[in-house]
């Protein structure tokens, strides 16, 4: 084991910091089931310590019937056998802290399963005290309240024979929404946020952050050409009051002793940054952090990178903060996107680059630091209930969730067992132990970046001041805090690229996919490899 570090928490760890996404069904089987668990998940931390993280966010361990892979909760206060105990998952906050790693718990706030006992209660009759916790309307004359369309593409309404209504599901009818109007249901949960808190949890991940209040007229969305089916979701999501409830869970997130939130801003390709930033308030009294996923609905294109960058920086306010993120579990692995024409083992080091360098706080998905790729699941090992309804059209996000790849033993050293989805074809050389004993695999860059933005407090809390924006290829940026200067040069391309920036100094270099750590400049002219990716650091006075 490494030595211990005693967890300090202190203004900013959320935003100075490195946050590592772990799908927990997939990231290491400690019991043989094939499913990856809570103890998995501790036995790995003197990885995650090692690889230099500073956080780690779990996809959602309550107790689930799993109809959606834990995003259908039953229990908010328990964790689901499949993942483990409650013991277990306070050793895990005690065993990060002791390695000086905050946990950050992914909450479900706009939907529970249908096997909630809430929502149980909620439907067994329409006068039940808690029959107001959900969204139920009477329907107009036999059928649904509106045109709300679930994302499954039919109606959100689901008709329930038993009180002879209809109740709202944005997703799958197993997954009712709750209604956060409902003084009662809004302290429940906001008593269930207080409990994780004490129980030690740093921060949340808060799933469809922007769902949770619909209108209170339920009225209908507007139509596009005359189809409901891609209809303007201007009444079931981003609504006003929503900002107001934000507030609340904020001041409670403050009562506790540097606490955080990252929402998730539900909505599709390309992305709407002034949206996602609209969530962080003044950028102290909302969400602390909020996804943009402009990255990730781009192909790979400096031009396109970089404009989607400058957007979303222009669109935080004064006081906020931005995140970054490459890929995640709902969409393909950056590797798979960057593969075209088999770049993509080139191009991985300049996104990680990219996402290390950048003004924000950068979440990682695990697998991504050794390159893994989307896997092809055949129909019969199809998990995911999108994949199932809509194959072939869609097959799923299970590709983007398989199992962790440990190292080139069976399974890829991810389970003993039968593993709950296919291990990647490649796990043999992609993995974990073969990339931890090359000096320059795409693990040890990845470590070296992290590396690097801790000692540098220009790399986490520094200005950003672009000066060469995609045109050529080529995107080059300053990093700058106070005295401390450092200078990024990413090569998008498969040529040569030339760096002319009229700025004398005297420089070193940081870190390189190419040059030696011994290169020294006096200037900022100098050429860059295909895929080139270089940081260096100002040593001396601009002349």
């Amino acid at each position: 084991m490494e030595k211990e570090i005693t967890l300090i928490k202190s203004d900013g760890w959320w935003k100075y910091g490195v946050v590592y996404q772990i799908y927990p069904r997939s990231f290491y089987d400690s019991n043989g089931d094939g499913i990856g668990d809570i103890p998995g998940v501790i036995e790995k931390l003197d990885y995650l310590s090692h690889l230099g993280v500073d956080a780690i966010w779990l996809s959602p361990v309550n107790t689930s019937p799993m109809f959606d892979f834990g995003y259908d909760i039953s229990n908010y206060n328990e964790i689901d056998p499949v993942f483990g105990t409650m013991s277990d998952y306070r050793t895990l906050i005690d065993e990060s802290h002791t390695r000086g790693i905050h946990v950050i718990m992914d909450l479900v706030l706009n939907h529970t399963s249908h096997l909630h006992p809430w929502f149980v209660e909620s439907r067994s009759s329409t006068d039940n005290p808690k029959r107001d916790w959900y969204i139920w309307d009477k329907g107009d004359g036999g059928r649904p309240p509106n045109n709300w369309i679930s994302i499954f593409g039919s109606s959100a309404w689901k008709y329930d024979s038993s009180t002879g209504e209809y109740y709202y599901h944005s997703f799958m009818e197993e997954q009712p929404d709750l209604n956060w109007r409902n003084p009662g249901l809004k302290e429940a949960m906001f008593d269930m946020i207080r409990f994780w808190l004490d129980l030690g949890v740093d921060g949340f991940r808060l799933d469809v952050i922007n769902l949770l209040i619909k209108d209170l007229k339920l009225r209908n969305n507007p139509v596009r050409f005359g189809i409901p089916l891609f209809q303007k979701n201007k009444y079931n999501r981003n609504r006003k009051e929503l900002h107001g409830l934000l507030r609340e869970v904020r001041k409670i997130l403050d009562q506790y002793n540097d606490t955080m939130s990252v929402g998730e801003i539900f909505m599709p390709p390309p992305g709407e940054p002034e949206l996602s930033a609209g969530y962080l308030g003044s950028g102290e009294d909302e969400l602390h952090l909020a996804f943009d996923f402009s990255l990730i609905f781009r192909l790979w294109s400096a031009r396109s990178y970089y404009k989607c960058i400058e957007r979303w920086m222009n669109a935080i306010p004064v006081n906020g903060w931005p995140c970054h993120v490459l890929s995640n579990h709902d969409q393909p692995r950056s590797m798979w996107r960057y593969n075209w024409g088999n770049e993509g083992g080139k191009r991985s080091p300049v996104a990680a680059a990219l996402l290390l360098t950048l003004k924000g706080t950068p979440f990682i998905y695990y697998g991504e630091e050794i390159g893994m790729k989307n896997s092809r699941i055949g129909r019969k090992d199809i998990q995911d209930p999108f994949g199932k309804k809509f194959w072939p059209l869609f097959r799923g996000r299970d590709s983007s969730r398989t199992p962790m790849q440990w190292s080139p033993e069976n399974n890829g050293g991810f389970t003993v067992g039968r593993s709950w989805l296919p291990v990647g074809v490649d796990y043999k050389t992609i993995n974990v132990k073969n990339q931890m004993e090359d000096k320059f695999s795409l693990l040890n860059f990845y470590r070296d970046l992290i590396e690097i933005r801790k000692q540098k407090k220009a790399l986490q809390q520094g200005d950003w001041v672009p000066v060469m924006k995609g045109y050529n290829g080529i995107i080059a940026y300053y990093r700058v805090f106070g005295e401390e200067v450092i200078f990024v040069a990413l090569n998008f391309t498969g040529k040569i690229k030339n760096i002319n920036i009229h700025n004398r100094a005297q420089w070193k270099n940081l870190l390189s996919t190419h040059k030696s750590l011994h290169t020294h400049y006096t200037n900022l002219k100098f050429s860059l490899d295909p895929y080139e990716a270089t940081i260096i650091e100002k040593i001396g006075p601009f002349s």
